[in-house]
């Protein structure tokens, strides 16, 4: 049950953010692109809708689902928003839980793309470590605020993601929000 909330917490969250960005093409009368916002954001909240927060999924079928979200942000930013993947073949069939990655993608739009005027890019990184696999997502951001702590996880995504993962888990992963361009690190067993 308690992972089954926190993996729905995420939903309100995005949807909240993701019709701000909606309703700013709308008022700047960019109203094809907002349409198309609203139909890839539709494809997004539908596959979040058919996952069970209780399976997990490939790593493929969680970048697959990234790229949903990532293409209703590429309508907002255009070529200010610049992504880079590089994970190995092998950690592409890794068993991660669904929707891992959406808070740390989406920190990393909020505060390394949008404040931008050159925008940003943003980068997800893959490996098999032994038996565990490591994930991060980098951006070219400003880091954390001065004065935060590395990892404070002040955010509903970060601390969401820490709740998740230690509830899935234990004590058996790593996960950091480290202040060098990095959005998030994280090391998890491979299933």
């Amino acid at each position: 049950a308690q992972l089954k909330m926190l993996r729905y917490q995420l939903n309100p969250h995005f949807l909240f953010n993701t019709l701000n960005a909606i309703s700013t093409l709308i008022l700047d009368s960019e109203n094809r692109t907002a349409n198309q916002a609203v139909m890839r954001l539709s494809e997004f909240l539908r596959y979040t809708l058919d996952q069970d927060p209780m399976k997990k999924v490939t790593l493929r079928q969680e970048i697959e689902a990234m790229n949903l979200y990532l293409t209703t942000e590429k309508l907002r930013f255009g070529d200010r928003l610049k992504l880079e993947f590089s994970v190995e073949e092998r950690a592409l069939e890794a068993l991660v839980p669904s929707l891992l990655l959406q808070p740390l993608i989406e920190n990393a739009v909020k505060y390394a793309v949008s404040p931008s005027e050159q925008g940003g890019s943003i980068r997800v990184e893959g490996r098999v470590r032994g038996v565990m696999l490591e994930l991060a997502v980098a951006d070219d951001g400003p880091g954390l605020h001065t004065g935060s702590a590395p990892g404070a996880g002040r955010g509903v995504g970060l601390r969401n993601t820490r709740e998740r993962l230690a509830v899935l888990y234990d004590d058996k992963h790593r996960f950091a929000a480290l202040d060098n361009n990095q959005a998030g690190q994280l090391l998890l067993p491979e299933l």
